[in-house]
């Protein structure tokens, strides 16, 4: 869900994507994080004679991907909420087996432009976070709320952050002082908790905790495992299931579930004769994820961080 702010959306390796999806008359899809509609956009235009479901858990980005993909008619059909609810959403609209699912992880550009919406600490704004603004608390309330040692423990699992006790330390200090509300108060309290260092690292040393912050808030993590399993029993054999991360703990938890899912056998290695059943589910179609090439990440600088992995349900599961 990368792309340019206010200018047309460009998603990002959208030929990969599509080549992987490869549509064909009559195919169903589900775009599970449809944004700003631009991969749905991409697959309608592939072939005239599909249709594309897409969910997102942000109003804002609805909108702006329902006037995208209007000229589409009711092959196009947009949907609000996350893609861990996969399985009632798609039966709230009658959506039987479907040939293809795609999901664009991460913060979108329309969330990462908008001050308002306190992803980004590159200018001020309140402290929110939230994808889905119409439920859940704000990352604000949420400072307020945490623990000391969930707080560390979250710096330290979703942001892979070294100094994640030191922040976590910091971030308590300031809030009992005054409320933690805006993203350049949080920003000032992680620049002052790390070494000087740090500040010679490509990265500003607060990326780290908001992206941990952001994760935890919007329990992504939890959402992607869930969206997985319902996406990929969700799957007609020897339909795609695509995925693009940006974050290393994402790509992690896909590549293990593609892995799984093409094992034929998961017992341990010493154990004699295979006791688990396990037969092979689907094939891995990136043995190595794709990643953007060198001219869309300079066209599009969100876009160096992506990783596409796909598999594709097996049609006759065997050994």
């Amino acid at each position: 869900m990368t792309g340019g702010g206010q200018r047309l959306h460009v998603p990002v390796l959208t030929h990969d994507v599509v080549r992987l999806l490869n549509p064909r008359p009559g195919n169903l899809f589900v775009d599970g994080t449809v944004g700003l509609g631009g991969h749905a956009e991409a697959i309608l235009e592939a072939e005239p004679e599909v249709r594309v479901v897409g969910i997102d858990r942000d109003e804002a980005a609805l909108e702006r991907a329902r006037r995208r993909l209007d000229r589409f008619g009711d092959r196009a059909v947009l949907v609000h909420g996350t893609y861990g609810n996969l399985d009632r959403l798609l039966d709230q609209h009658d959506v039987g087996p479907i040939d293809g699912l795609l999901f664009d992880l991460g913060v979108s550009s329309l969330q990462l432009d908008d001050n308002a919406r306190g992803f980004s600490f590159r200018a001020d704004g309140p402290l929110d976070m939230r994808m889905d603004r119409s439920c859940g608390v704000t990352a604000a309330e949420w400072l307020t709320l945490v623990s000391p040692e969930e707080l560390e423990r979250v710096l330290r699992e979703y942001g892979e952050e070294r100094y994640a006790r030191g922040i976590a330390r910091a971030v308590v200090r300031e809030r009992i002082a005054r409320p933690i509300e805006t993203t350049a108060q949080l920003r000032d309290v992680v620049h002052r908790a790390v070494p000087r260092a740090y500040f010679t690292q490509r990265i500003d040393p607060a990326t780290r905790t908001f992206q941990a912050i952001r994760i935890a808030l919007n329990e992504e993590l939890a959402q992607l495992s869930l969206g997985l399993r319902r996406g990929f029993a969700r799957l007609s054999k020897g339909g795609t299931l695509a995925v693009i991360s940006f974050h290393s703990l994402e790509d992690r938890m896909v590549k293990s579930y593609f892995r799984n899912l093409a094992a034929a056998c998961i017992c341990p290695p010493d154990l004699p004769v295979c006791a688990c059943g396990k037969r092979v589910e689907a094939e891995i179609l990136t043995p190595k994820p794709i990643v953007p090439t060198e001219d869309e990440v300079a066209a599009n600088p969100r876009a160096r961080s992506a990783k596409l992995r796909a598999c594709r349900k097996a049609i006759e599961f065997g050994r």
